[in-house]
């Protein structure tokens, strides 16, 4: 059984890596603390004048609305 098996290792090996890769972006996506640090990046892109208002806003509205998902979801304190 394991030579029948043997061809299909190169895909098992992609596919386990593709979901590691999946899950870690998923953990970075859901860290509270680094949506924080985006918020706190934010605000000095603002302080600076890096970025103009409408960007600095929909960034914004994206982290906190991922913030709140996290804690509509329990995941966050």
């Amino acid at each position: 059984m394991g030579l029948l098996m043997l061809p299909l290792a190169p895909v098992r090996g992609t596919v386990w890596l593709a979901e590691r890769i999946q899950e870690q972006a998923e953990r970075e996506y859901y860290d509270e603390s680094a949506i924080l640090a985006g918020l706190q990046e934010l605000d000095e892109a603002r302080a600076a004048g890096d970025l103009d208002e409408g960007e600095l806003d929909e960034a914004e509205d994206a982290l906190i609305e991922r913030l709140l998902e996290i804690r509509r979801l329990g995941g966050g304190a």
